[in-house]
């Protein structure tokens, strides 16, 4: 796991001192070492930051191939790097290190762009081919590992994030439309970040940039298969046991590493799921990090203790207070680079912190399994509504009213922005969406005058939907066609980047997800959906396969989201001060975004909402607050 950079310029000499800088942005992210290259044109430069978590000794990058003509840098891990590694060394491949990074420049040399097909882990790198004068630049199937870039000036900068395409250079704005677009529906759109000009490569895709051209393409898609070819279930037992070793061969994967490797866990069946299978594969005691809290309902560390005894890990109980927030969510934001909804950014912060602080540098976590499973709410209503389930309108009641915490997040609360764009092109309005609409409608309540007279004419579910090619939803389940949707905004942009990478790397911790491995998803995206969600039951499969090792209280436990408990529910909260403030800056009334009066005028009616509607006001709050945040802490331009 570490920080790279890249430039190539058909107008410009590369420097050195320019790669330096944007790696130096990135010491968080590997604080182990630090390496650069520039080609022998001068136009084109390679940057690392190093995480030494495989080949201490000899892993240093950029790495340079054995004919000295191409050169990588790699964020991230290759799995299987052992295999393929042997079998690159029997067609005559000489290697200079023992790094799994290492195998992609010889993969590339033997395979060219599809070197990506044997590509199996969480990564992303920048390759320079000096013979054909091209930069390559890949993201991961998922988009667990970030990309972003800029184009100006004649050249394209890249970085694993923002703030290092700043330090080489870039400028620091807002860009406008995609704070407006996440306003919307609380993402930006997929190949964009909040910063003007500063993109994201895709999850899935590649850029190549050549003379004066930069072009981008997709390499793997999720492809869901339509209903005629979802997988016959003939003997549930079998199918279970399949699915169970494929999980089993991820986490496998997962552990190998040179340094020693720990575990997150909740009171959530995904975590323990993975906690419990590695902890019996490992036949030792391992070591499992959990956030706590001081308030019920969102205080999970009574059911961690039980599954942490199951497994015979030793439990490392974090306690974040409501002051903990206030004062690393600053901070978090920073690394994050990206709106929060709840103080749980903080929370992940301080939990990486934790693991850090207690040696470790490698953490598998559960993240992942919902969108390979259906193991969101959302997507339970999407099959009631759907699927002629019996009595499904008491059933979606029943949801709502045992999901509070998901109020207005992902289950709909109050009136909604206009969805007829997303009808009109899907049939039907993913749960989902409807929820981020309603949280539009909220959001727009606070936006200024100005602000919104600038987007009038935009629609921003219409500019979803023109981005949603129906070949990956025709003909598909429609829990599989929102699980599409929800991977494509909601994992990759908040769950995977802001929540995961950005909280892990804050602190130099490598984040591994074994339930978004490609191999496993390729088995469970076959599954019909009722071993995914048995009645009201979500993860059926899941539950099944990790059984043995579970808790009783986990094995029948719904889903329940990580969430903070809410600062609009505490009146006088470290966190709620700090929001007032905010609120009352002179710094936050010059934003471009908001109208100050009305935003105050929100926290002034809170004390006489309901619980639901101050719950569903909780994103409105933390997105004004942490937008204030990047806006100061990166000093952006509107």
């Amino acid at each position: 796991m570490c920080g790279i950079t890249g430039i190539y310029s058909w107008d410009r000499r590369v420097t050195a001192d320019n790669i330096r800088r944007g790696t130096d942005a990135l010491i968080h992210r590997g604080p182990d070492g630090e390496g650069l290259w520039i080609s022998e044109q001068g136009n084109a430069g390679l940057g690392h930051r190093r995480l030494s978590i495989v080949d201490l000794s000899t892993g240093a990058q950029p790495i340079t191939s054995e004919d000295g003509r191409k050169h990588v840098v790699v964020n991230g891990e290759f799995y299987d790097h052992a295999r393929i590694r042997a079998d690159l060394e029997k067609r005559g491949h000489v290697f200079r290190t023992r790094s799994d990074s290492e195998i992609v420049l010889h993969l590339y040399e033997e395979y060219g762009f599809n070197c990506l097909e044997q590509l199996r882990g969480e990564f992303a790198f920048i390759l320079w081919d000096e013979d054909k004068q091209l930069l390559f630049a890949v993201r991961d199937r998922f988009g667990i590992k970030p990309l972003c870039y800029t184009v100006d000036k004649g050249a394209v900068l890249l970085a694993s994030e923002a703030k290092a395409l700043f330090a080489m250079g870039a400028p620091a704005a807002w860009d406008e439309y995609a704070f407006f677009h996440a306003a919307s529906l609380q993402y930006t759109p997929q190949d964009r970040t909040l910063f003007r000009n500063i993109l994201q490569l895709k999850p899935g895709h590649a850029l190549v940039a050549r003379g004066n051209s930069v072009e981008t393409f997709k390499y793997w898609d999720l492809d869901f298969p339509t209903e005629d070819k979802i997988t016959r279930v003939t003997n549930e037992n079998e199918v279970i046991a399949a699915f169970a070793a494929e999980l089993d061969e991820a986490i496998r994967l997962r552990l190998l590493a040179d340094v020693p490797v720990c575990f997150h866990l909740s009171g959530g069946l995904d975590s323990a799921s993975v906690l419990g299978l590695a902890a019996k594969r490992l036949n030792r005691s391992v070591d499992a990090f959990t956030v706590t809290f001081d308030h019920e309902g969102y205080d999970e560390l009574p059911i961690a203790q039980e599954m942490a005894a199951k497994a015979g890990a030793k439990l490392h109980a974090v306690h974040v207070t409501q002051d903990d927030l206030v004062k690393h969510l600053p901070d978090a934001v920073y690394y994050g680079e990206g709106l929060a909804i709840n103080g749980h950014l903080a929370g992940k912060y301080l939990l990486n912190r934790a693991i850090r602080a207690a040696g470790f540098k490698v953490a598998l976590t559960g993240e992942g399994s919902d969108e390979v499973l259906a193991g969101y709410p959302h997507l339970r209503q999407d099959l009631f509504r759907m699927s002629a389930v019996n009595d499904a309108e008491n059933l979606t009641a029943r949801l709502y009213a045992t999901n509070g915490a998901s109020a207005g997040v992902q289950l709909a609360h109050g009136e909604t922005l206009s969805i007829d764009a997303v009808r009109a092109h899907m049939g039907y309005v993913p749960a989902f969406i409807e929820a981020k609409a309603s949280l539009g409608h909220r959001m727009a309540t606070v936006l200024s005058s100005a602000f919104k007279t600038r987007f009038s004419g935009r629609d921003a579910l219409a500019d979803l939907m023109r981005n949603a090619p129906m070949q990956q939803l025709a003909g598909r389940h429609p829990v599989n066609q929102s699980s599409w949707l929800w991977s494509k905004l909601a994992l990759a942009n908040y769950i995977l980047r802001t929540l995961g990478d950005g909280m892990e790397m804050a602190q130099s911790v490598e984040g591994r997800l074994p339930f978004l491995d490609h191999h496993l998803f390729a088995f469970a995206r076959r599954l019909p959906m009722s071993m995914k969600i048995r009645g009201t039951v979500e993860k059926f499969i899941l539950r099944e396969a990790a059984k043995p090792v579970l808790t009783e209280t986990i094995y029948k436990r719904q889903k329940h989201p990580f969430m903070a408990p809410p600062v609009s529910r505490f009146a006088n909260s470290g966190l709620m001060v700090l929001i007032k403030d905010t609120l009352a800056s002179k710094s936050f009334a010059e934003m471009p975004f908001f109208d100050a009066a009305k935003a105050s005028a929100l926290v002034a009616q809170l004390p006489a909402m309901s619980t639901q509607d101050r719950t569903a006001a909780e994103p409105i709050l933390m997105t004004m607050l942490t937008a204030h945040t990047l806006h100061e802490r990166f000093r952006l331009s509107a």
